[in-house]
């Protein structure tokens, strides 16, 4: 945590955040501002690893003031705990032959696959899934009858491997299988073939944007920021053509961009005829003790950064194929 504070904020980012972000959220951004450039109030939740559970662990946890996170709606094997305050459970190293007992997450990453509500024997296609804190979050949740967990960077892949090998004993894998494709061509490569799809799309982290090493890396990324938006349609359609009929799709991003998250739902809601959004506000409002939702978001639900509720930002949208 201590690496983490030492961190400066980036000015060039910091004053393109201002001018979006108090234009698009309004006096919310100034509560948020605060909770994304102090490290030190953030907060990290701990996934519990059911192939290889650990009783000491969870007394380890309860003895530093860790609580479960717990709603009836969630189901009865996800074993995720809570900190009110901020600070990180310390990490395990991988190492090869061996399964980790936990894994350190934002606990709004929950959400996606809490929405995609994966059902035994279900084939998933987790489409953009490195590092593979999600695809991990899916496998608590659910045993799906194939999951696909597709990564087209090279070294997030092998990233996303190693995730995988340290939380999944060998005698499941058989069940998951890895690729390295660009997520826009698969819907075409594997049309109609799965249940449901999980679209964690490459997006403009503002965690990390806002602690971007120079002036020069932070204009590189605000420029590159202009052409996600297109990046991240063509990867919801081509999930929405990788769907069956009757399949749905949860498409997700950490970043409070309006343009990258309800414009592009918007869009391709506008564009393709066989989808229909999901309403989520039941999600909200059940979970809304534990995470603070904006309001009027269209086509899903916006997470926001609070004090004691340092979660997001995460927005989440589901669709289902007619």
């Amino acid at each position: 945590m201590m690496a983490r504070l030492k961190k400066q904020v980036c000015r060039v980012v910091l004053d393109y955040f201002d001018k979006t972000y108090t234009n698009e959220l309004g006096d919310q951004w100034q509560t948020v501002k605060e909770v994304l450039t102090t490290p030190g109030l953030w907060q990290y939740a701990v996934l519990l690893n059911n192939f290889q559970c650990s009783l000491e662990t969870k007394k380890q946890l309860l003895l530093h003031g860790y609580q479960q996170l717990t709603h009836h709606t969630f189901p009865e094997s996800l074993n995720c705990y809570i900190n009110r305050n901020p600070g990180k459970f310390p990490s395990q190293r991988h190492q090869t032959g061996r399964i980790k007992g936990y894994y350190i997450l934002n606990a709004s990453s929950l959400l996606p696959v809490l929405a995609l509500d994966v059902k035994h024997g279900e084939s998933v296609l987790d489409m953009c899934a490195a590092p593979g804190g999600k695809s991990v979050t899916l496998l608590q949740c659910a045993s799906p009858g194939h999951l696909h967990c597709n990564e087209p960077d090279i070294h997030r892949s092998r990233w996303l491997k190693e995730t995988l090998e340290s939380f999944v004993p060998a005698s499941h894998m058989n069940a998951i299988s890895t690729s390295e494709l660009d997520g826009r061509l698969i819907g075409k490569a594997h049309a109609n073939l799965y249940d449901k799809v999980l679209v964690d799309v490459p997006c403009s982290n503002d965690r990390s944007w806002l602690f971007s090493s120079d002036a020069e890396q932070a204009a590189r990324r605000i420029s590159e920021r202009k052409i996600l938006p297109a990046i991240q349609t063509g990867l919801l359609r081509s999930a929405i053509h990788a769907l069956r009929p009757g399949g749905s799709v949860v498409y997700s991003t950490c970043t409070l961009s309006k343009a990258e998250n309800s414009s592009v739902v918007s869009d391709v809601l506008n564009s393709c005829r066989d989808v229909l959004p999901v309403d989520l506000s039941d999600m909200a409002n059940t979970l809304s003790h534990e995470f603070t939702f904006a309001t009027h978001i269209p086509h899903g639900l916006l997470v926001l950064p609070h004090k004691g509720k340092a979660w997001g930002p995460m927005f989440v949208s589901k669709l289902i194929k007619l």
